[in-house]
């Protein structure tokens, strides 16, 4: 635990108590009176209000659209049923500016229904709840597909053999079981709609501010430390309940029995009933999930002889200090050195809380692990640049600070990608070589990297997809000259013109590409023991 804990005290708690001290401090004292002034102020209120409720609706949504196709991925066998799977995931592990790219591009202006029926829905809420929906899908298909795949379907058969109706057995008998993945599935899409930054910030204009966004105005634009450490401290409140909350559920989830092979409880569709099911799940993928996307690649596609793409290796924009193909290769870069911190961190912290002899303190370590997800990134992108400033760390000039900030954001994915692994390992196997002599490194190689190796490299891709998408502290720190993409296309879609836009476009389909072979690879390595999000 020792590195865990240093780099999440050195990289986050640090860099967040900086910006908040620096905003609430004045003359050596603290000016706790702050807090008040700023809750109480009506826009402000109007902030949570809006932050609060669009994030509980957007959890209802996702919750309606996502849990039949949960039903259908774990229950029903047909044909394209794993490339599907990717395609739901896509999604997800897109950069929140390209999800709202692509709903620019399908309800902004001049977009698909802009060109077909005269709609716009850029600057309402719905662009802002479907949006969300779209990057929250796949949180609910895998977290409650994953253990329901995993349910013995015999249960609930003698529930209705013995009377049940079929909504009864399944209230009775596989609800039950299914609770604490829906509850840390629903936890978990409200929080990344609690915290959402690059969805509000393309598509709700400046009409709608969520906390997030707020927070990033009042650093950035306003320059008052003072409110944005208060928002800090409120969304930190807020949060940290929830990640309490949602530890337990996930412990609860793992701890459930899991009886039968999920290779064997999913069947071919029977019955009416059960295809229009199928059919159903199909157009809501279709429509929510595929559409944007393709509308998203055909906006880059408007120019002649793939014009936009071809204006990205200019540099005579006046966009950026180079030209906007070198975010790619930039990105990447950052990306691949981020993944290799996520990786070492994240696998430590897991193998520590994997044991079944850990204390109380370190089980506590887990809930603490997430909060990079739920605390703002902006805080912590401006909080590097007050707090790592000064010898023996001032890296406000180095490239590796991009990285740091990229793998904050990465190592919670890769402990809950390796816990339910290093979980069921039997620990016999381990005190079997012990007492056969071998040193803990060589049990360690010898029994537990061969079991967990599919799910490190699982981990390793989904840190690499979140790290190439991180926005909200990046946006603070990656230099003018060297862009990450996420940051490029933000800055495009903030200028007008046809050509920045087409820029965006393109550079969104870029990283979505990327994005997709990745989790495509992942596909292929995944097993059904490797956690699911």
């Amino acid at each position: 635990m020792a590195l865990p804990v240093a780099f999440f005290a050195l990289f986050f708690a640090w860099p967040v108590a900086a910006i908040v001290a620096r905003g609430l401090k004045a003359d050596g004292a603290w000016r706790w009176g702050r807090l008040a002034d700023v809750v109480t102020q009506p826009d402000i209120r109007h902030v949570l209000w809006f932050t609060t409720w669009q994030a509980l609706a957007s959890t209802a949504l996702t919750l309606l659209c996502a849990l039949p196709a949960a039903y259908v991925f774990a229950r029903l066998d047909f044909p394209g049923r794993q490339v599907l799977r990717a395609v739901v995931t896509v999604p997800f592990v897109l950069p929140t500016v390209v999800a709202g790219s692509a709903f620019l591009a399908l309800v902004g202006h001049g977009g698909l229904l802009d060109d077909l029926w005269g709609v716009r829905l850029d600057t309402t809420v719905w662009a802002i709840l479907l949006a969300h929906v779209f990057f929250n899908y796949a949180v609910v298909v895998r977290t409650v597909g994953g253990l329901w795949s995993q349910l013995d379907p015999r249960q609930e058969e003698a529930a209705r053999m013995l009377g049940a109706s079929p909504f009864g057995a399944w209230r009775k008998v596989t609800l039950p079981a299914l609770a604490p993945a829906v509850a840390a599935a629903a936890l978990m899409v409200f929080l990344f709609c609690f915290t959402s930054f690059g969805i509000v910030q393309i598509l709700g204009g400046p009409t709608f501010s969520t906390l997030e966004v707020e927070i990033y105005r009042q650093t950035s634009e306003v320059f008052d430390l003072s409110t944005a450490a208060v928002l800090t401290l409120v969304q930190f409140a807020a949060v940290g309940p929830i990640l309490a909350v949602h530890a337990w559920t996930v412990r609860r989830r793992e701890s459930a029995l899991r009886l039968v092979d999920p290779a064997v409880t999913a069947r071919r569709p029977r019955g009416a009933g059960q295809w229009a099911l199928l059919a159903l799940v199909l157009g809501t993928v279709a429509l929510l999930l595929v559409l944007p996307l393709a509308v998203l690649v055909q906006r880059s596609l408007d120019a002649p002889h793939f014009g936009y793409y071809r204006a990205l290796a200019d540099a005579d924009g006046g966009t950026f200090l180079v030209a906007p193909v070198h975010a790619v290769w930039a990105s990447l870069q950052y990306a691949v050195a981020a993944t290799a911190i996520a990786v070492v961190i994240g696998a430590l912290a897991a193998a520590a809380l994997a044991r079944r002899d850990a204390g109380r303190l370190v089980r506590g370590f887990d809930a603490l692990l997430m909060l990079p997800l739920g605390v703002s990134a902006v805080t912590v992108g401006f909080g590097f640049l007050i707090a790592l400033d000064k010898p023996p760390l001032d890296l406000r000039q180095s490239w590796i600070v991009v990285p740091l900030a990229q793998a904050l954001v990465g190592a919670p994915f890769v402990v809950r990608t390796m816990l339910p692994v290093l979980r069921a390992v039997d620990v016999r196997l381990r005190e079997a070589a012990a007492v056969l002599g071998a040193s803990p490194w060589r049990v360690w190689r010898e029994v537990d990297l061969p079991m967990v190796r599919r799910a490190l490299l699982v981990a390793a891709g989904f840190a690499f997809a979140v790290s190439l998408g991180e926005f909200g502290a990046t946006v603070f720190i990656a230099r003018p000259d060297n862009p990450t993409l996420p940051v490029a296309v933000a800055r495009l879609l903030s200028r007008p013109g046809d050509l920045n836009y087409g820029q965006a476009m393109a550079l969104s389909t870029i990283l979505m590409v990327v994005c997709a072979a990745a989790l495509l690879l992942l596909e292929r390595l995944r097993t059904d023991r490797t956690g699911e999000f």
